[in-house]
């Protein structure tokens, strides 16, 4: 029922409305990483939405079937207003005949939309598909390519981690190796980097990158710099052969006398094969000493299609690598988590695998993320808490030692977690007021004593130090009598009242 104008109308206000929406999801604070894939993917379909929008408008004022200029002539005509009450009938008509019909505005439609994007629903929290070693788009998942790379023949056989750091050096592989199994390996590559950059960055137009994949290589195939396929500086003399005559030679030993190269060139002047010995070379261009280029042996001829069907499919070759080389270009930071993720899962030992596993298979699906965010977080290890608010991972728990728990007496019977706790405690006031309640100074001699009676004990022994140490007049004291003898003040006066100085 709707009218052209109204066709017009409405798919400029849906383009206005989808330009709003993408502000909105420029706009929008993206904490996670699933937050920011989720989000490139709404702006996706927001923008094959517009395009979709902008086609339909283009054809629509193209009006090539004329309907728009004669809706346009009917309402600037001599009797607009007969057919303003025209339209307004049939209207009418439409609306009492379908009664029951409502249709949804563009208005709810994308509040509706809003609303989503500020509280996502459990079934939009995973709008693509990822598998549990990608991580949801953190990691690459590159186990089936490993396997195909462990199959091909004549190639060093790595291990994942290595093959991680390695895979995209392939510049470094000889191309004699690079046969028909490599090529469908370099196909299963790129197909799986080109689908996980399409899931990852769905705003990267894939085909303009492919577009221009091509050029740039093209180019460097062209001039020969393409990396591991640098062309042959002999191939350079195929088309520039020079001709020999072969009157003024009457043997193959005199064609010798020119050596390796001149026979090479004259060879390929004729379009035959130019390798082997000299003798051979020599041979070889004698024998067509006065015989029709047409009436030579096709054995001798040099088979230069089949050099070019190689060179098209080295060129293949090197294509695909092209695209490799671009896409972990772009899929450079998850490649380089990948490599940090499996390092630190092969450095844990098989115990703390099998706790990792416990906890997963222990810990419950979250009903939803926009439950009450005050509720107690599941924590059945007694983990502390992060920053967030949710327990550490068991990980970092043991790697700072928070298993190991430590009891101090003086403090009142008060339990620390981890080592670095535990130092920090002798100077912090729970301590200093425990010793100051036993009498004893917190000084650097009681460090890592718990036990009352320990610090007590210690305490007696210091004290009966500095008694030993102290300076007493009468034994410390010196005196010096007539003759010159020096004694302490204790002898001096016993002398003294004997008479004796």
């Amino acid at each position: 029922m709707d009218t052209v104008l109204e066709q017009q109308r409405r798919l400029h206000e849906e383009r206005e409305r989808i330009e709003d929406g993408l502000m909105r999801e420029k706009m929008l604070k993206k904490n996670t990483v699933r937050e920011r894939i989720n989000c490139e993917h709404r702006m996706s379909q927001l923008l094959d939405r517009s395009t979709a929008c902008a086609t339909k408008l283009i054809s629509l004022y193209e009006d090539k079937d004329g309907l728009r200029q004669e809706e346009i002539m009917a309402m600037s005509g001599m009797d607009e207003f007969a057919e303003f009450y025209r339209k307004l009938k049939q209207l009418r008509d439409h609306h009492k005949k379908y009664a029951d019909d409502t249709e949804e505005p563009l208005e709810m439609e994308f509040l509706r939309l809003d609303e989503e994007r500020k509280n996502p629903p459990e079934e939009l929290q995973n709008v693509v598909h990822f598998t549990d070693e990608e991580g949801y788009g953190k990691f690459l998942d590159l186990h089936e390519i490993y396997d195909q790379f462990l199959n091909l023949k004549q190639m060093e056989k790595l291990d994942y981690l290595t093959y991680l750091k390695t895979f995209d050096h392939l510049f470094e592989i000889p191309k004699e190796k690079k046969n028909a199994d490599y090529k469908r390996y370099l196909e299963s590559m790129g197909d799986y980097l080109a689908g996980y950059l399409e899931r990852t960055q769905p705003l990267v137009d894939q085909h303009a990158l492919l577009g221009q994949i091509k050029k740039d290589f093209t180019e460097k195939w062209t001039k020969g710099t393409f990396p591991g396929w640098k062309k042959d500086t002999g191939s350079v003399m195929i088309h520039t052969g020079a001709s020999l005559d072969l009157s003024a030679f009457f043997s193959p030993e005199e064609l010798m006398s020119l050596g390796l190269d001149r026979l090479k060139s004259a060879l390929q002047a004729l379009g035959l094969k130019c390798g082997g010995t000299l003798e051979e070379r020599a041979q070889r261009l004698f024998s067509t000493k006065g015989v029709p280029l047409e009436r030579l042996d096709p054995a001798l001829k040099a088979r230069t299609k089949q050099g070019k069907e190689l060179d098209e499919k080295h060129e293949e070759i090197a294509l695909l690598e092209a695209q490799v080389y671009a896409y972990i270009e772009l899929l450079g930071e998850q490649r380089a988590s990948t490599y940090e993720n499996v390092e630190r899962r092969m450095a844990r030992t098989a115990e703390e695998l099998q706790e990792e596993e416990e906890e997963e298979e222990e810990e419950p699906q979250p009903e939803s993320e926009s439950e009450d965010e005050d509720a107690v977080p599941y924590n059945p290890k007694n983990l502390p808490l992060g920053w967030d608010g949710k327990p550490i991972p068991y990980w970092l728990y043991k790697l700072h030692g928070l298993n190991v728990s430590y009891t101090c007496e003086i403090c009142g019977n008060a339990t620390y977690r981890g080592p670095k706790a535990f130092q920090r405690h002798f100077s912090e006031w729970r301590h200093a007021h425990g010793m100051r309640c036993l009498g004893i100074p917190n000084t650097a001699h009681f460090a890592n004593i718990t036990l009352i009676a320990d610090a007590l004990a210690l305490w007696e022994k210091i004290k009966t130090l500095k008694v030993r140490e102290r300076w007493l007049a009468e034994n410390e004291e010196e005196f010096e009598d007539s003759i010159g003898n020096v004694v302490n003040k204790k002898t001096y006066q016993d002398l003294r009242r004997q008479g004796l100085l």
